[in-house]
């Protein structure tokens, strides 16, 4: 075939320049050279033809060896799947008469046993289980019992509460009494000794009245608001502090505020509180009071504060 397109190619070459003039050597040398590198083309791609030829039969081959190889498999696990099957068969047939005489037995046991029970063992169960229904009723009148015990304790508990609540108002009320007085004199001092403008007036008075003060109100904050009398401590305590501002003292309301760095404030004392946000800093207690004299604090606060966990 390659021969047949070769001459064809020769004498289309051969009969076109015919046609035009006459041919030299040179000129077919010319014409000839990319015929022969086509025909060089055509031997090499032939080459490379019968080269994936022969590749493609080696893998056919590799291919038909692994099918018959995987044929083999199947029909091994084929026979092993047979005889196991032929195995699980006769054990569950085993099986089937081995439960079969297990439940024969067994019926018969407890049918024997049941035979066996005579009225005495019947007369012990009745006996054994009115013994456990006469606990039970024990254990639950015991613990009504308990719980009526519990209650009236917590009842007892609260009314003494209130009791000593009420008995510390009435002392508190004898000691505001005693702390106007002391304003009073505080307010006399101030006027038959009037202060020059470059000297320090005397404070304890006012800073010992600022302190019983507090304690007053820190005891108020840890009492029952239902406390009787406890609303009218506290409007006289609120007068004490009137009076107490009169005479140029002021007591900076700190409790329950929010804790701040930078606040001129001694902290004694951190406490994690569980109830708090994460990171608030709440002030629960002042164990010192802040007093100002004329805008200016000449007492330092100081303070317990509850953290947030």
């Amino acid at each position: 075939m390659k021969k047949i397109i070769i001459s064809i190619f020769l004498l289309a070459s051969v009969s076109a320049f015919a046609q035009t003039e006459t041919l030299t050597k040179e000129d077919l040398v010319k014409e000839l050279q990319p015929l022969k590198t086509s025909i060089q083309t055509l031997q090499l791609e032939n080459k490379s033809l019968k080269a994936e030829n022969r590749s493609l039969k080696a893998e056919i081959s590799n291919l038909y060896t692994k099918l018959s190889n995987a044929n083999k498999s199947i029909d091994s696990l084929r026979s092993k799947t047979q005889k196991n099957s032929s195995v699980i068969s006769q054990t569950a047939n085993q099986l089937g008469i081995q439960i079969t005489t297990t439940e024969q037995t067994a019926n018969k046991r407890i049918d024997e046993v049941g035979q066996s029970l005579s009225k005495n063992s019947l007369y012990g169960i009745i006996g054994v289980l009115s013994a456990i229904l006469l606990s039970g009723l024990l254990y639950w009148l015991l613990s009504k019992r308990q719980k009526t015990d519990k209650t009236e304790v917590v009842e007892q508990l609260q009314k003494t509460k209130s009791s000593i609540e009420e008995s510390l108002v009435k002392e508190f009320g004898k000691q505001t009494n005693l702390i106007e007085s002391e304003l009073q004199l505080l307010a006399q001092q101030k006027s038959a000794s009037p202060v020059s403008a470059n000297a320090e007036p005397d404070h304890s008075l006012a800073l010992k009245v600022a302190s019983e003060i507090n304690l007053i109100e820190r005891n108020i904050n840890l009492m029952d608001k239902g406390t009787k009398g406890l609303k009218q401590l506290e409007r006289s305590v609120g007068k004490l502090k009137d009076n107490l501002s009169a005479n140029g003292y002021e007591m900076p309301e700190l409790l329950g505020k929010q804790y701040h760095q930078g606040m001129k404030v001694i902290v004694t004392s951190s406490i994690p509180d569980e109830n708090l946000e994460k990171g608030s800093e709440i002030i629960t207690k002042v164990l010192i009071p802040q007093v100002n004299f004329n805008d200016k604090m000449i007492q330092t606060a100081q303070i317990e504060v509850s953290v947030g966990m």
